[in-house]
């Protein structure tokens, strides 16, 4: 968010911070909630690389089109594990879901 946009809520009585602020997350359920959303997002990119519906996808993994979509809106009732699995049915390689999960940001070591 912009300097001028962040000074104007603020002038107008909101509060501003990150989700993580918000939410009142530790630096492991951030890291964790990104770990997740980049798995979601790179189901997506691959579906559509592969020039592929989320209806074609679900045929392949054997569940249906609504489960894609909660897959790749990284939704809390789709686990990593379905996620990662399902990369690998559509061809993704442990490289590709690596590369996909490097941090934006460090995350501090215990």
């Amino acid at each position: 968010m912009d300097k001028q946009k962040r000074a104007k809520l603020k002038a107008g009585g909101w509060t501003v911070g990150t989700p993580r602020e918000f939410l009142e997350l530790s630096e492991e359920e951030a890291a964790f909630v990104e770990f997740k959303l980049a798995l979601g997002k790179t189901l997506q990119s691959l579906r559509k690389t592969q020039e592929l519906s989320q209806v074609e996808v679900a045929r392949r993994l054997q569940s249906s089109q609504s489960r894609v979509a909660k897959m790749e809106a990284s939704d809390p009732s789709v686990s990593v594990d379905l996620l990662v699995r399902s990369l690998f049915r559509l061809g993704a390689r442990p490289d590709d879901i690596a590369k996909a999960l490097r941090p934006r940001r460090k995350v501090p070591a215990a």
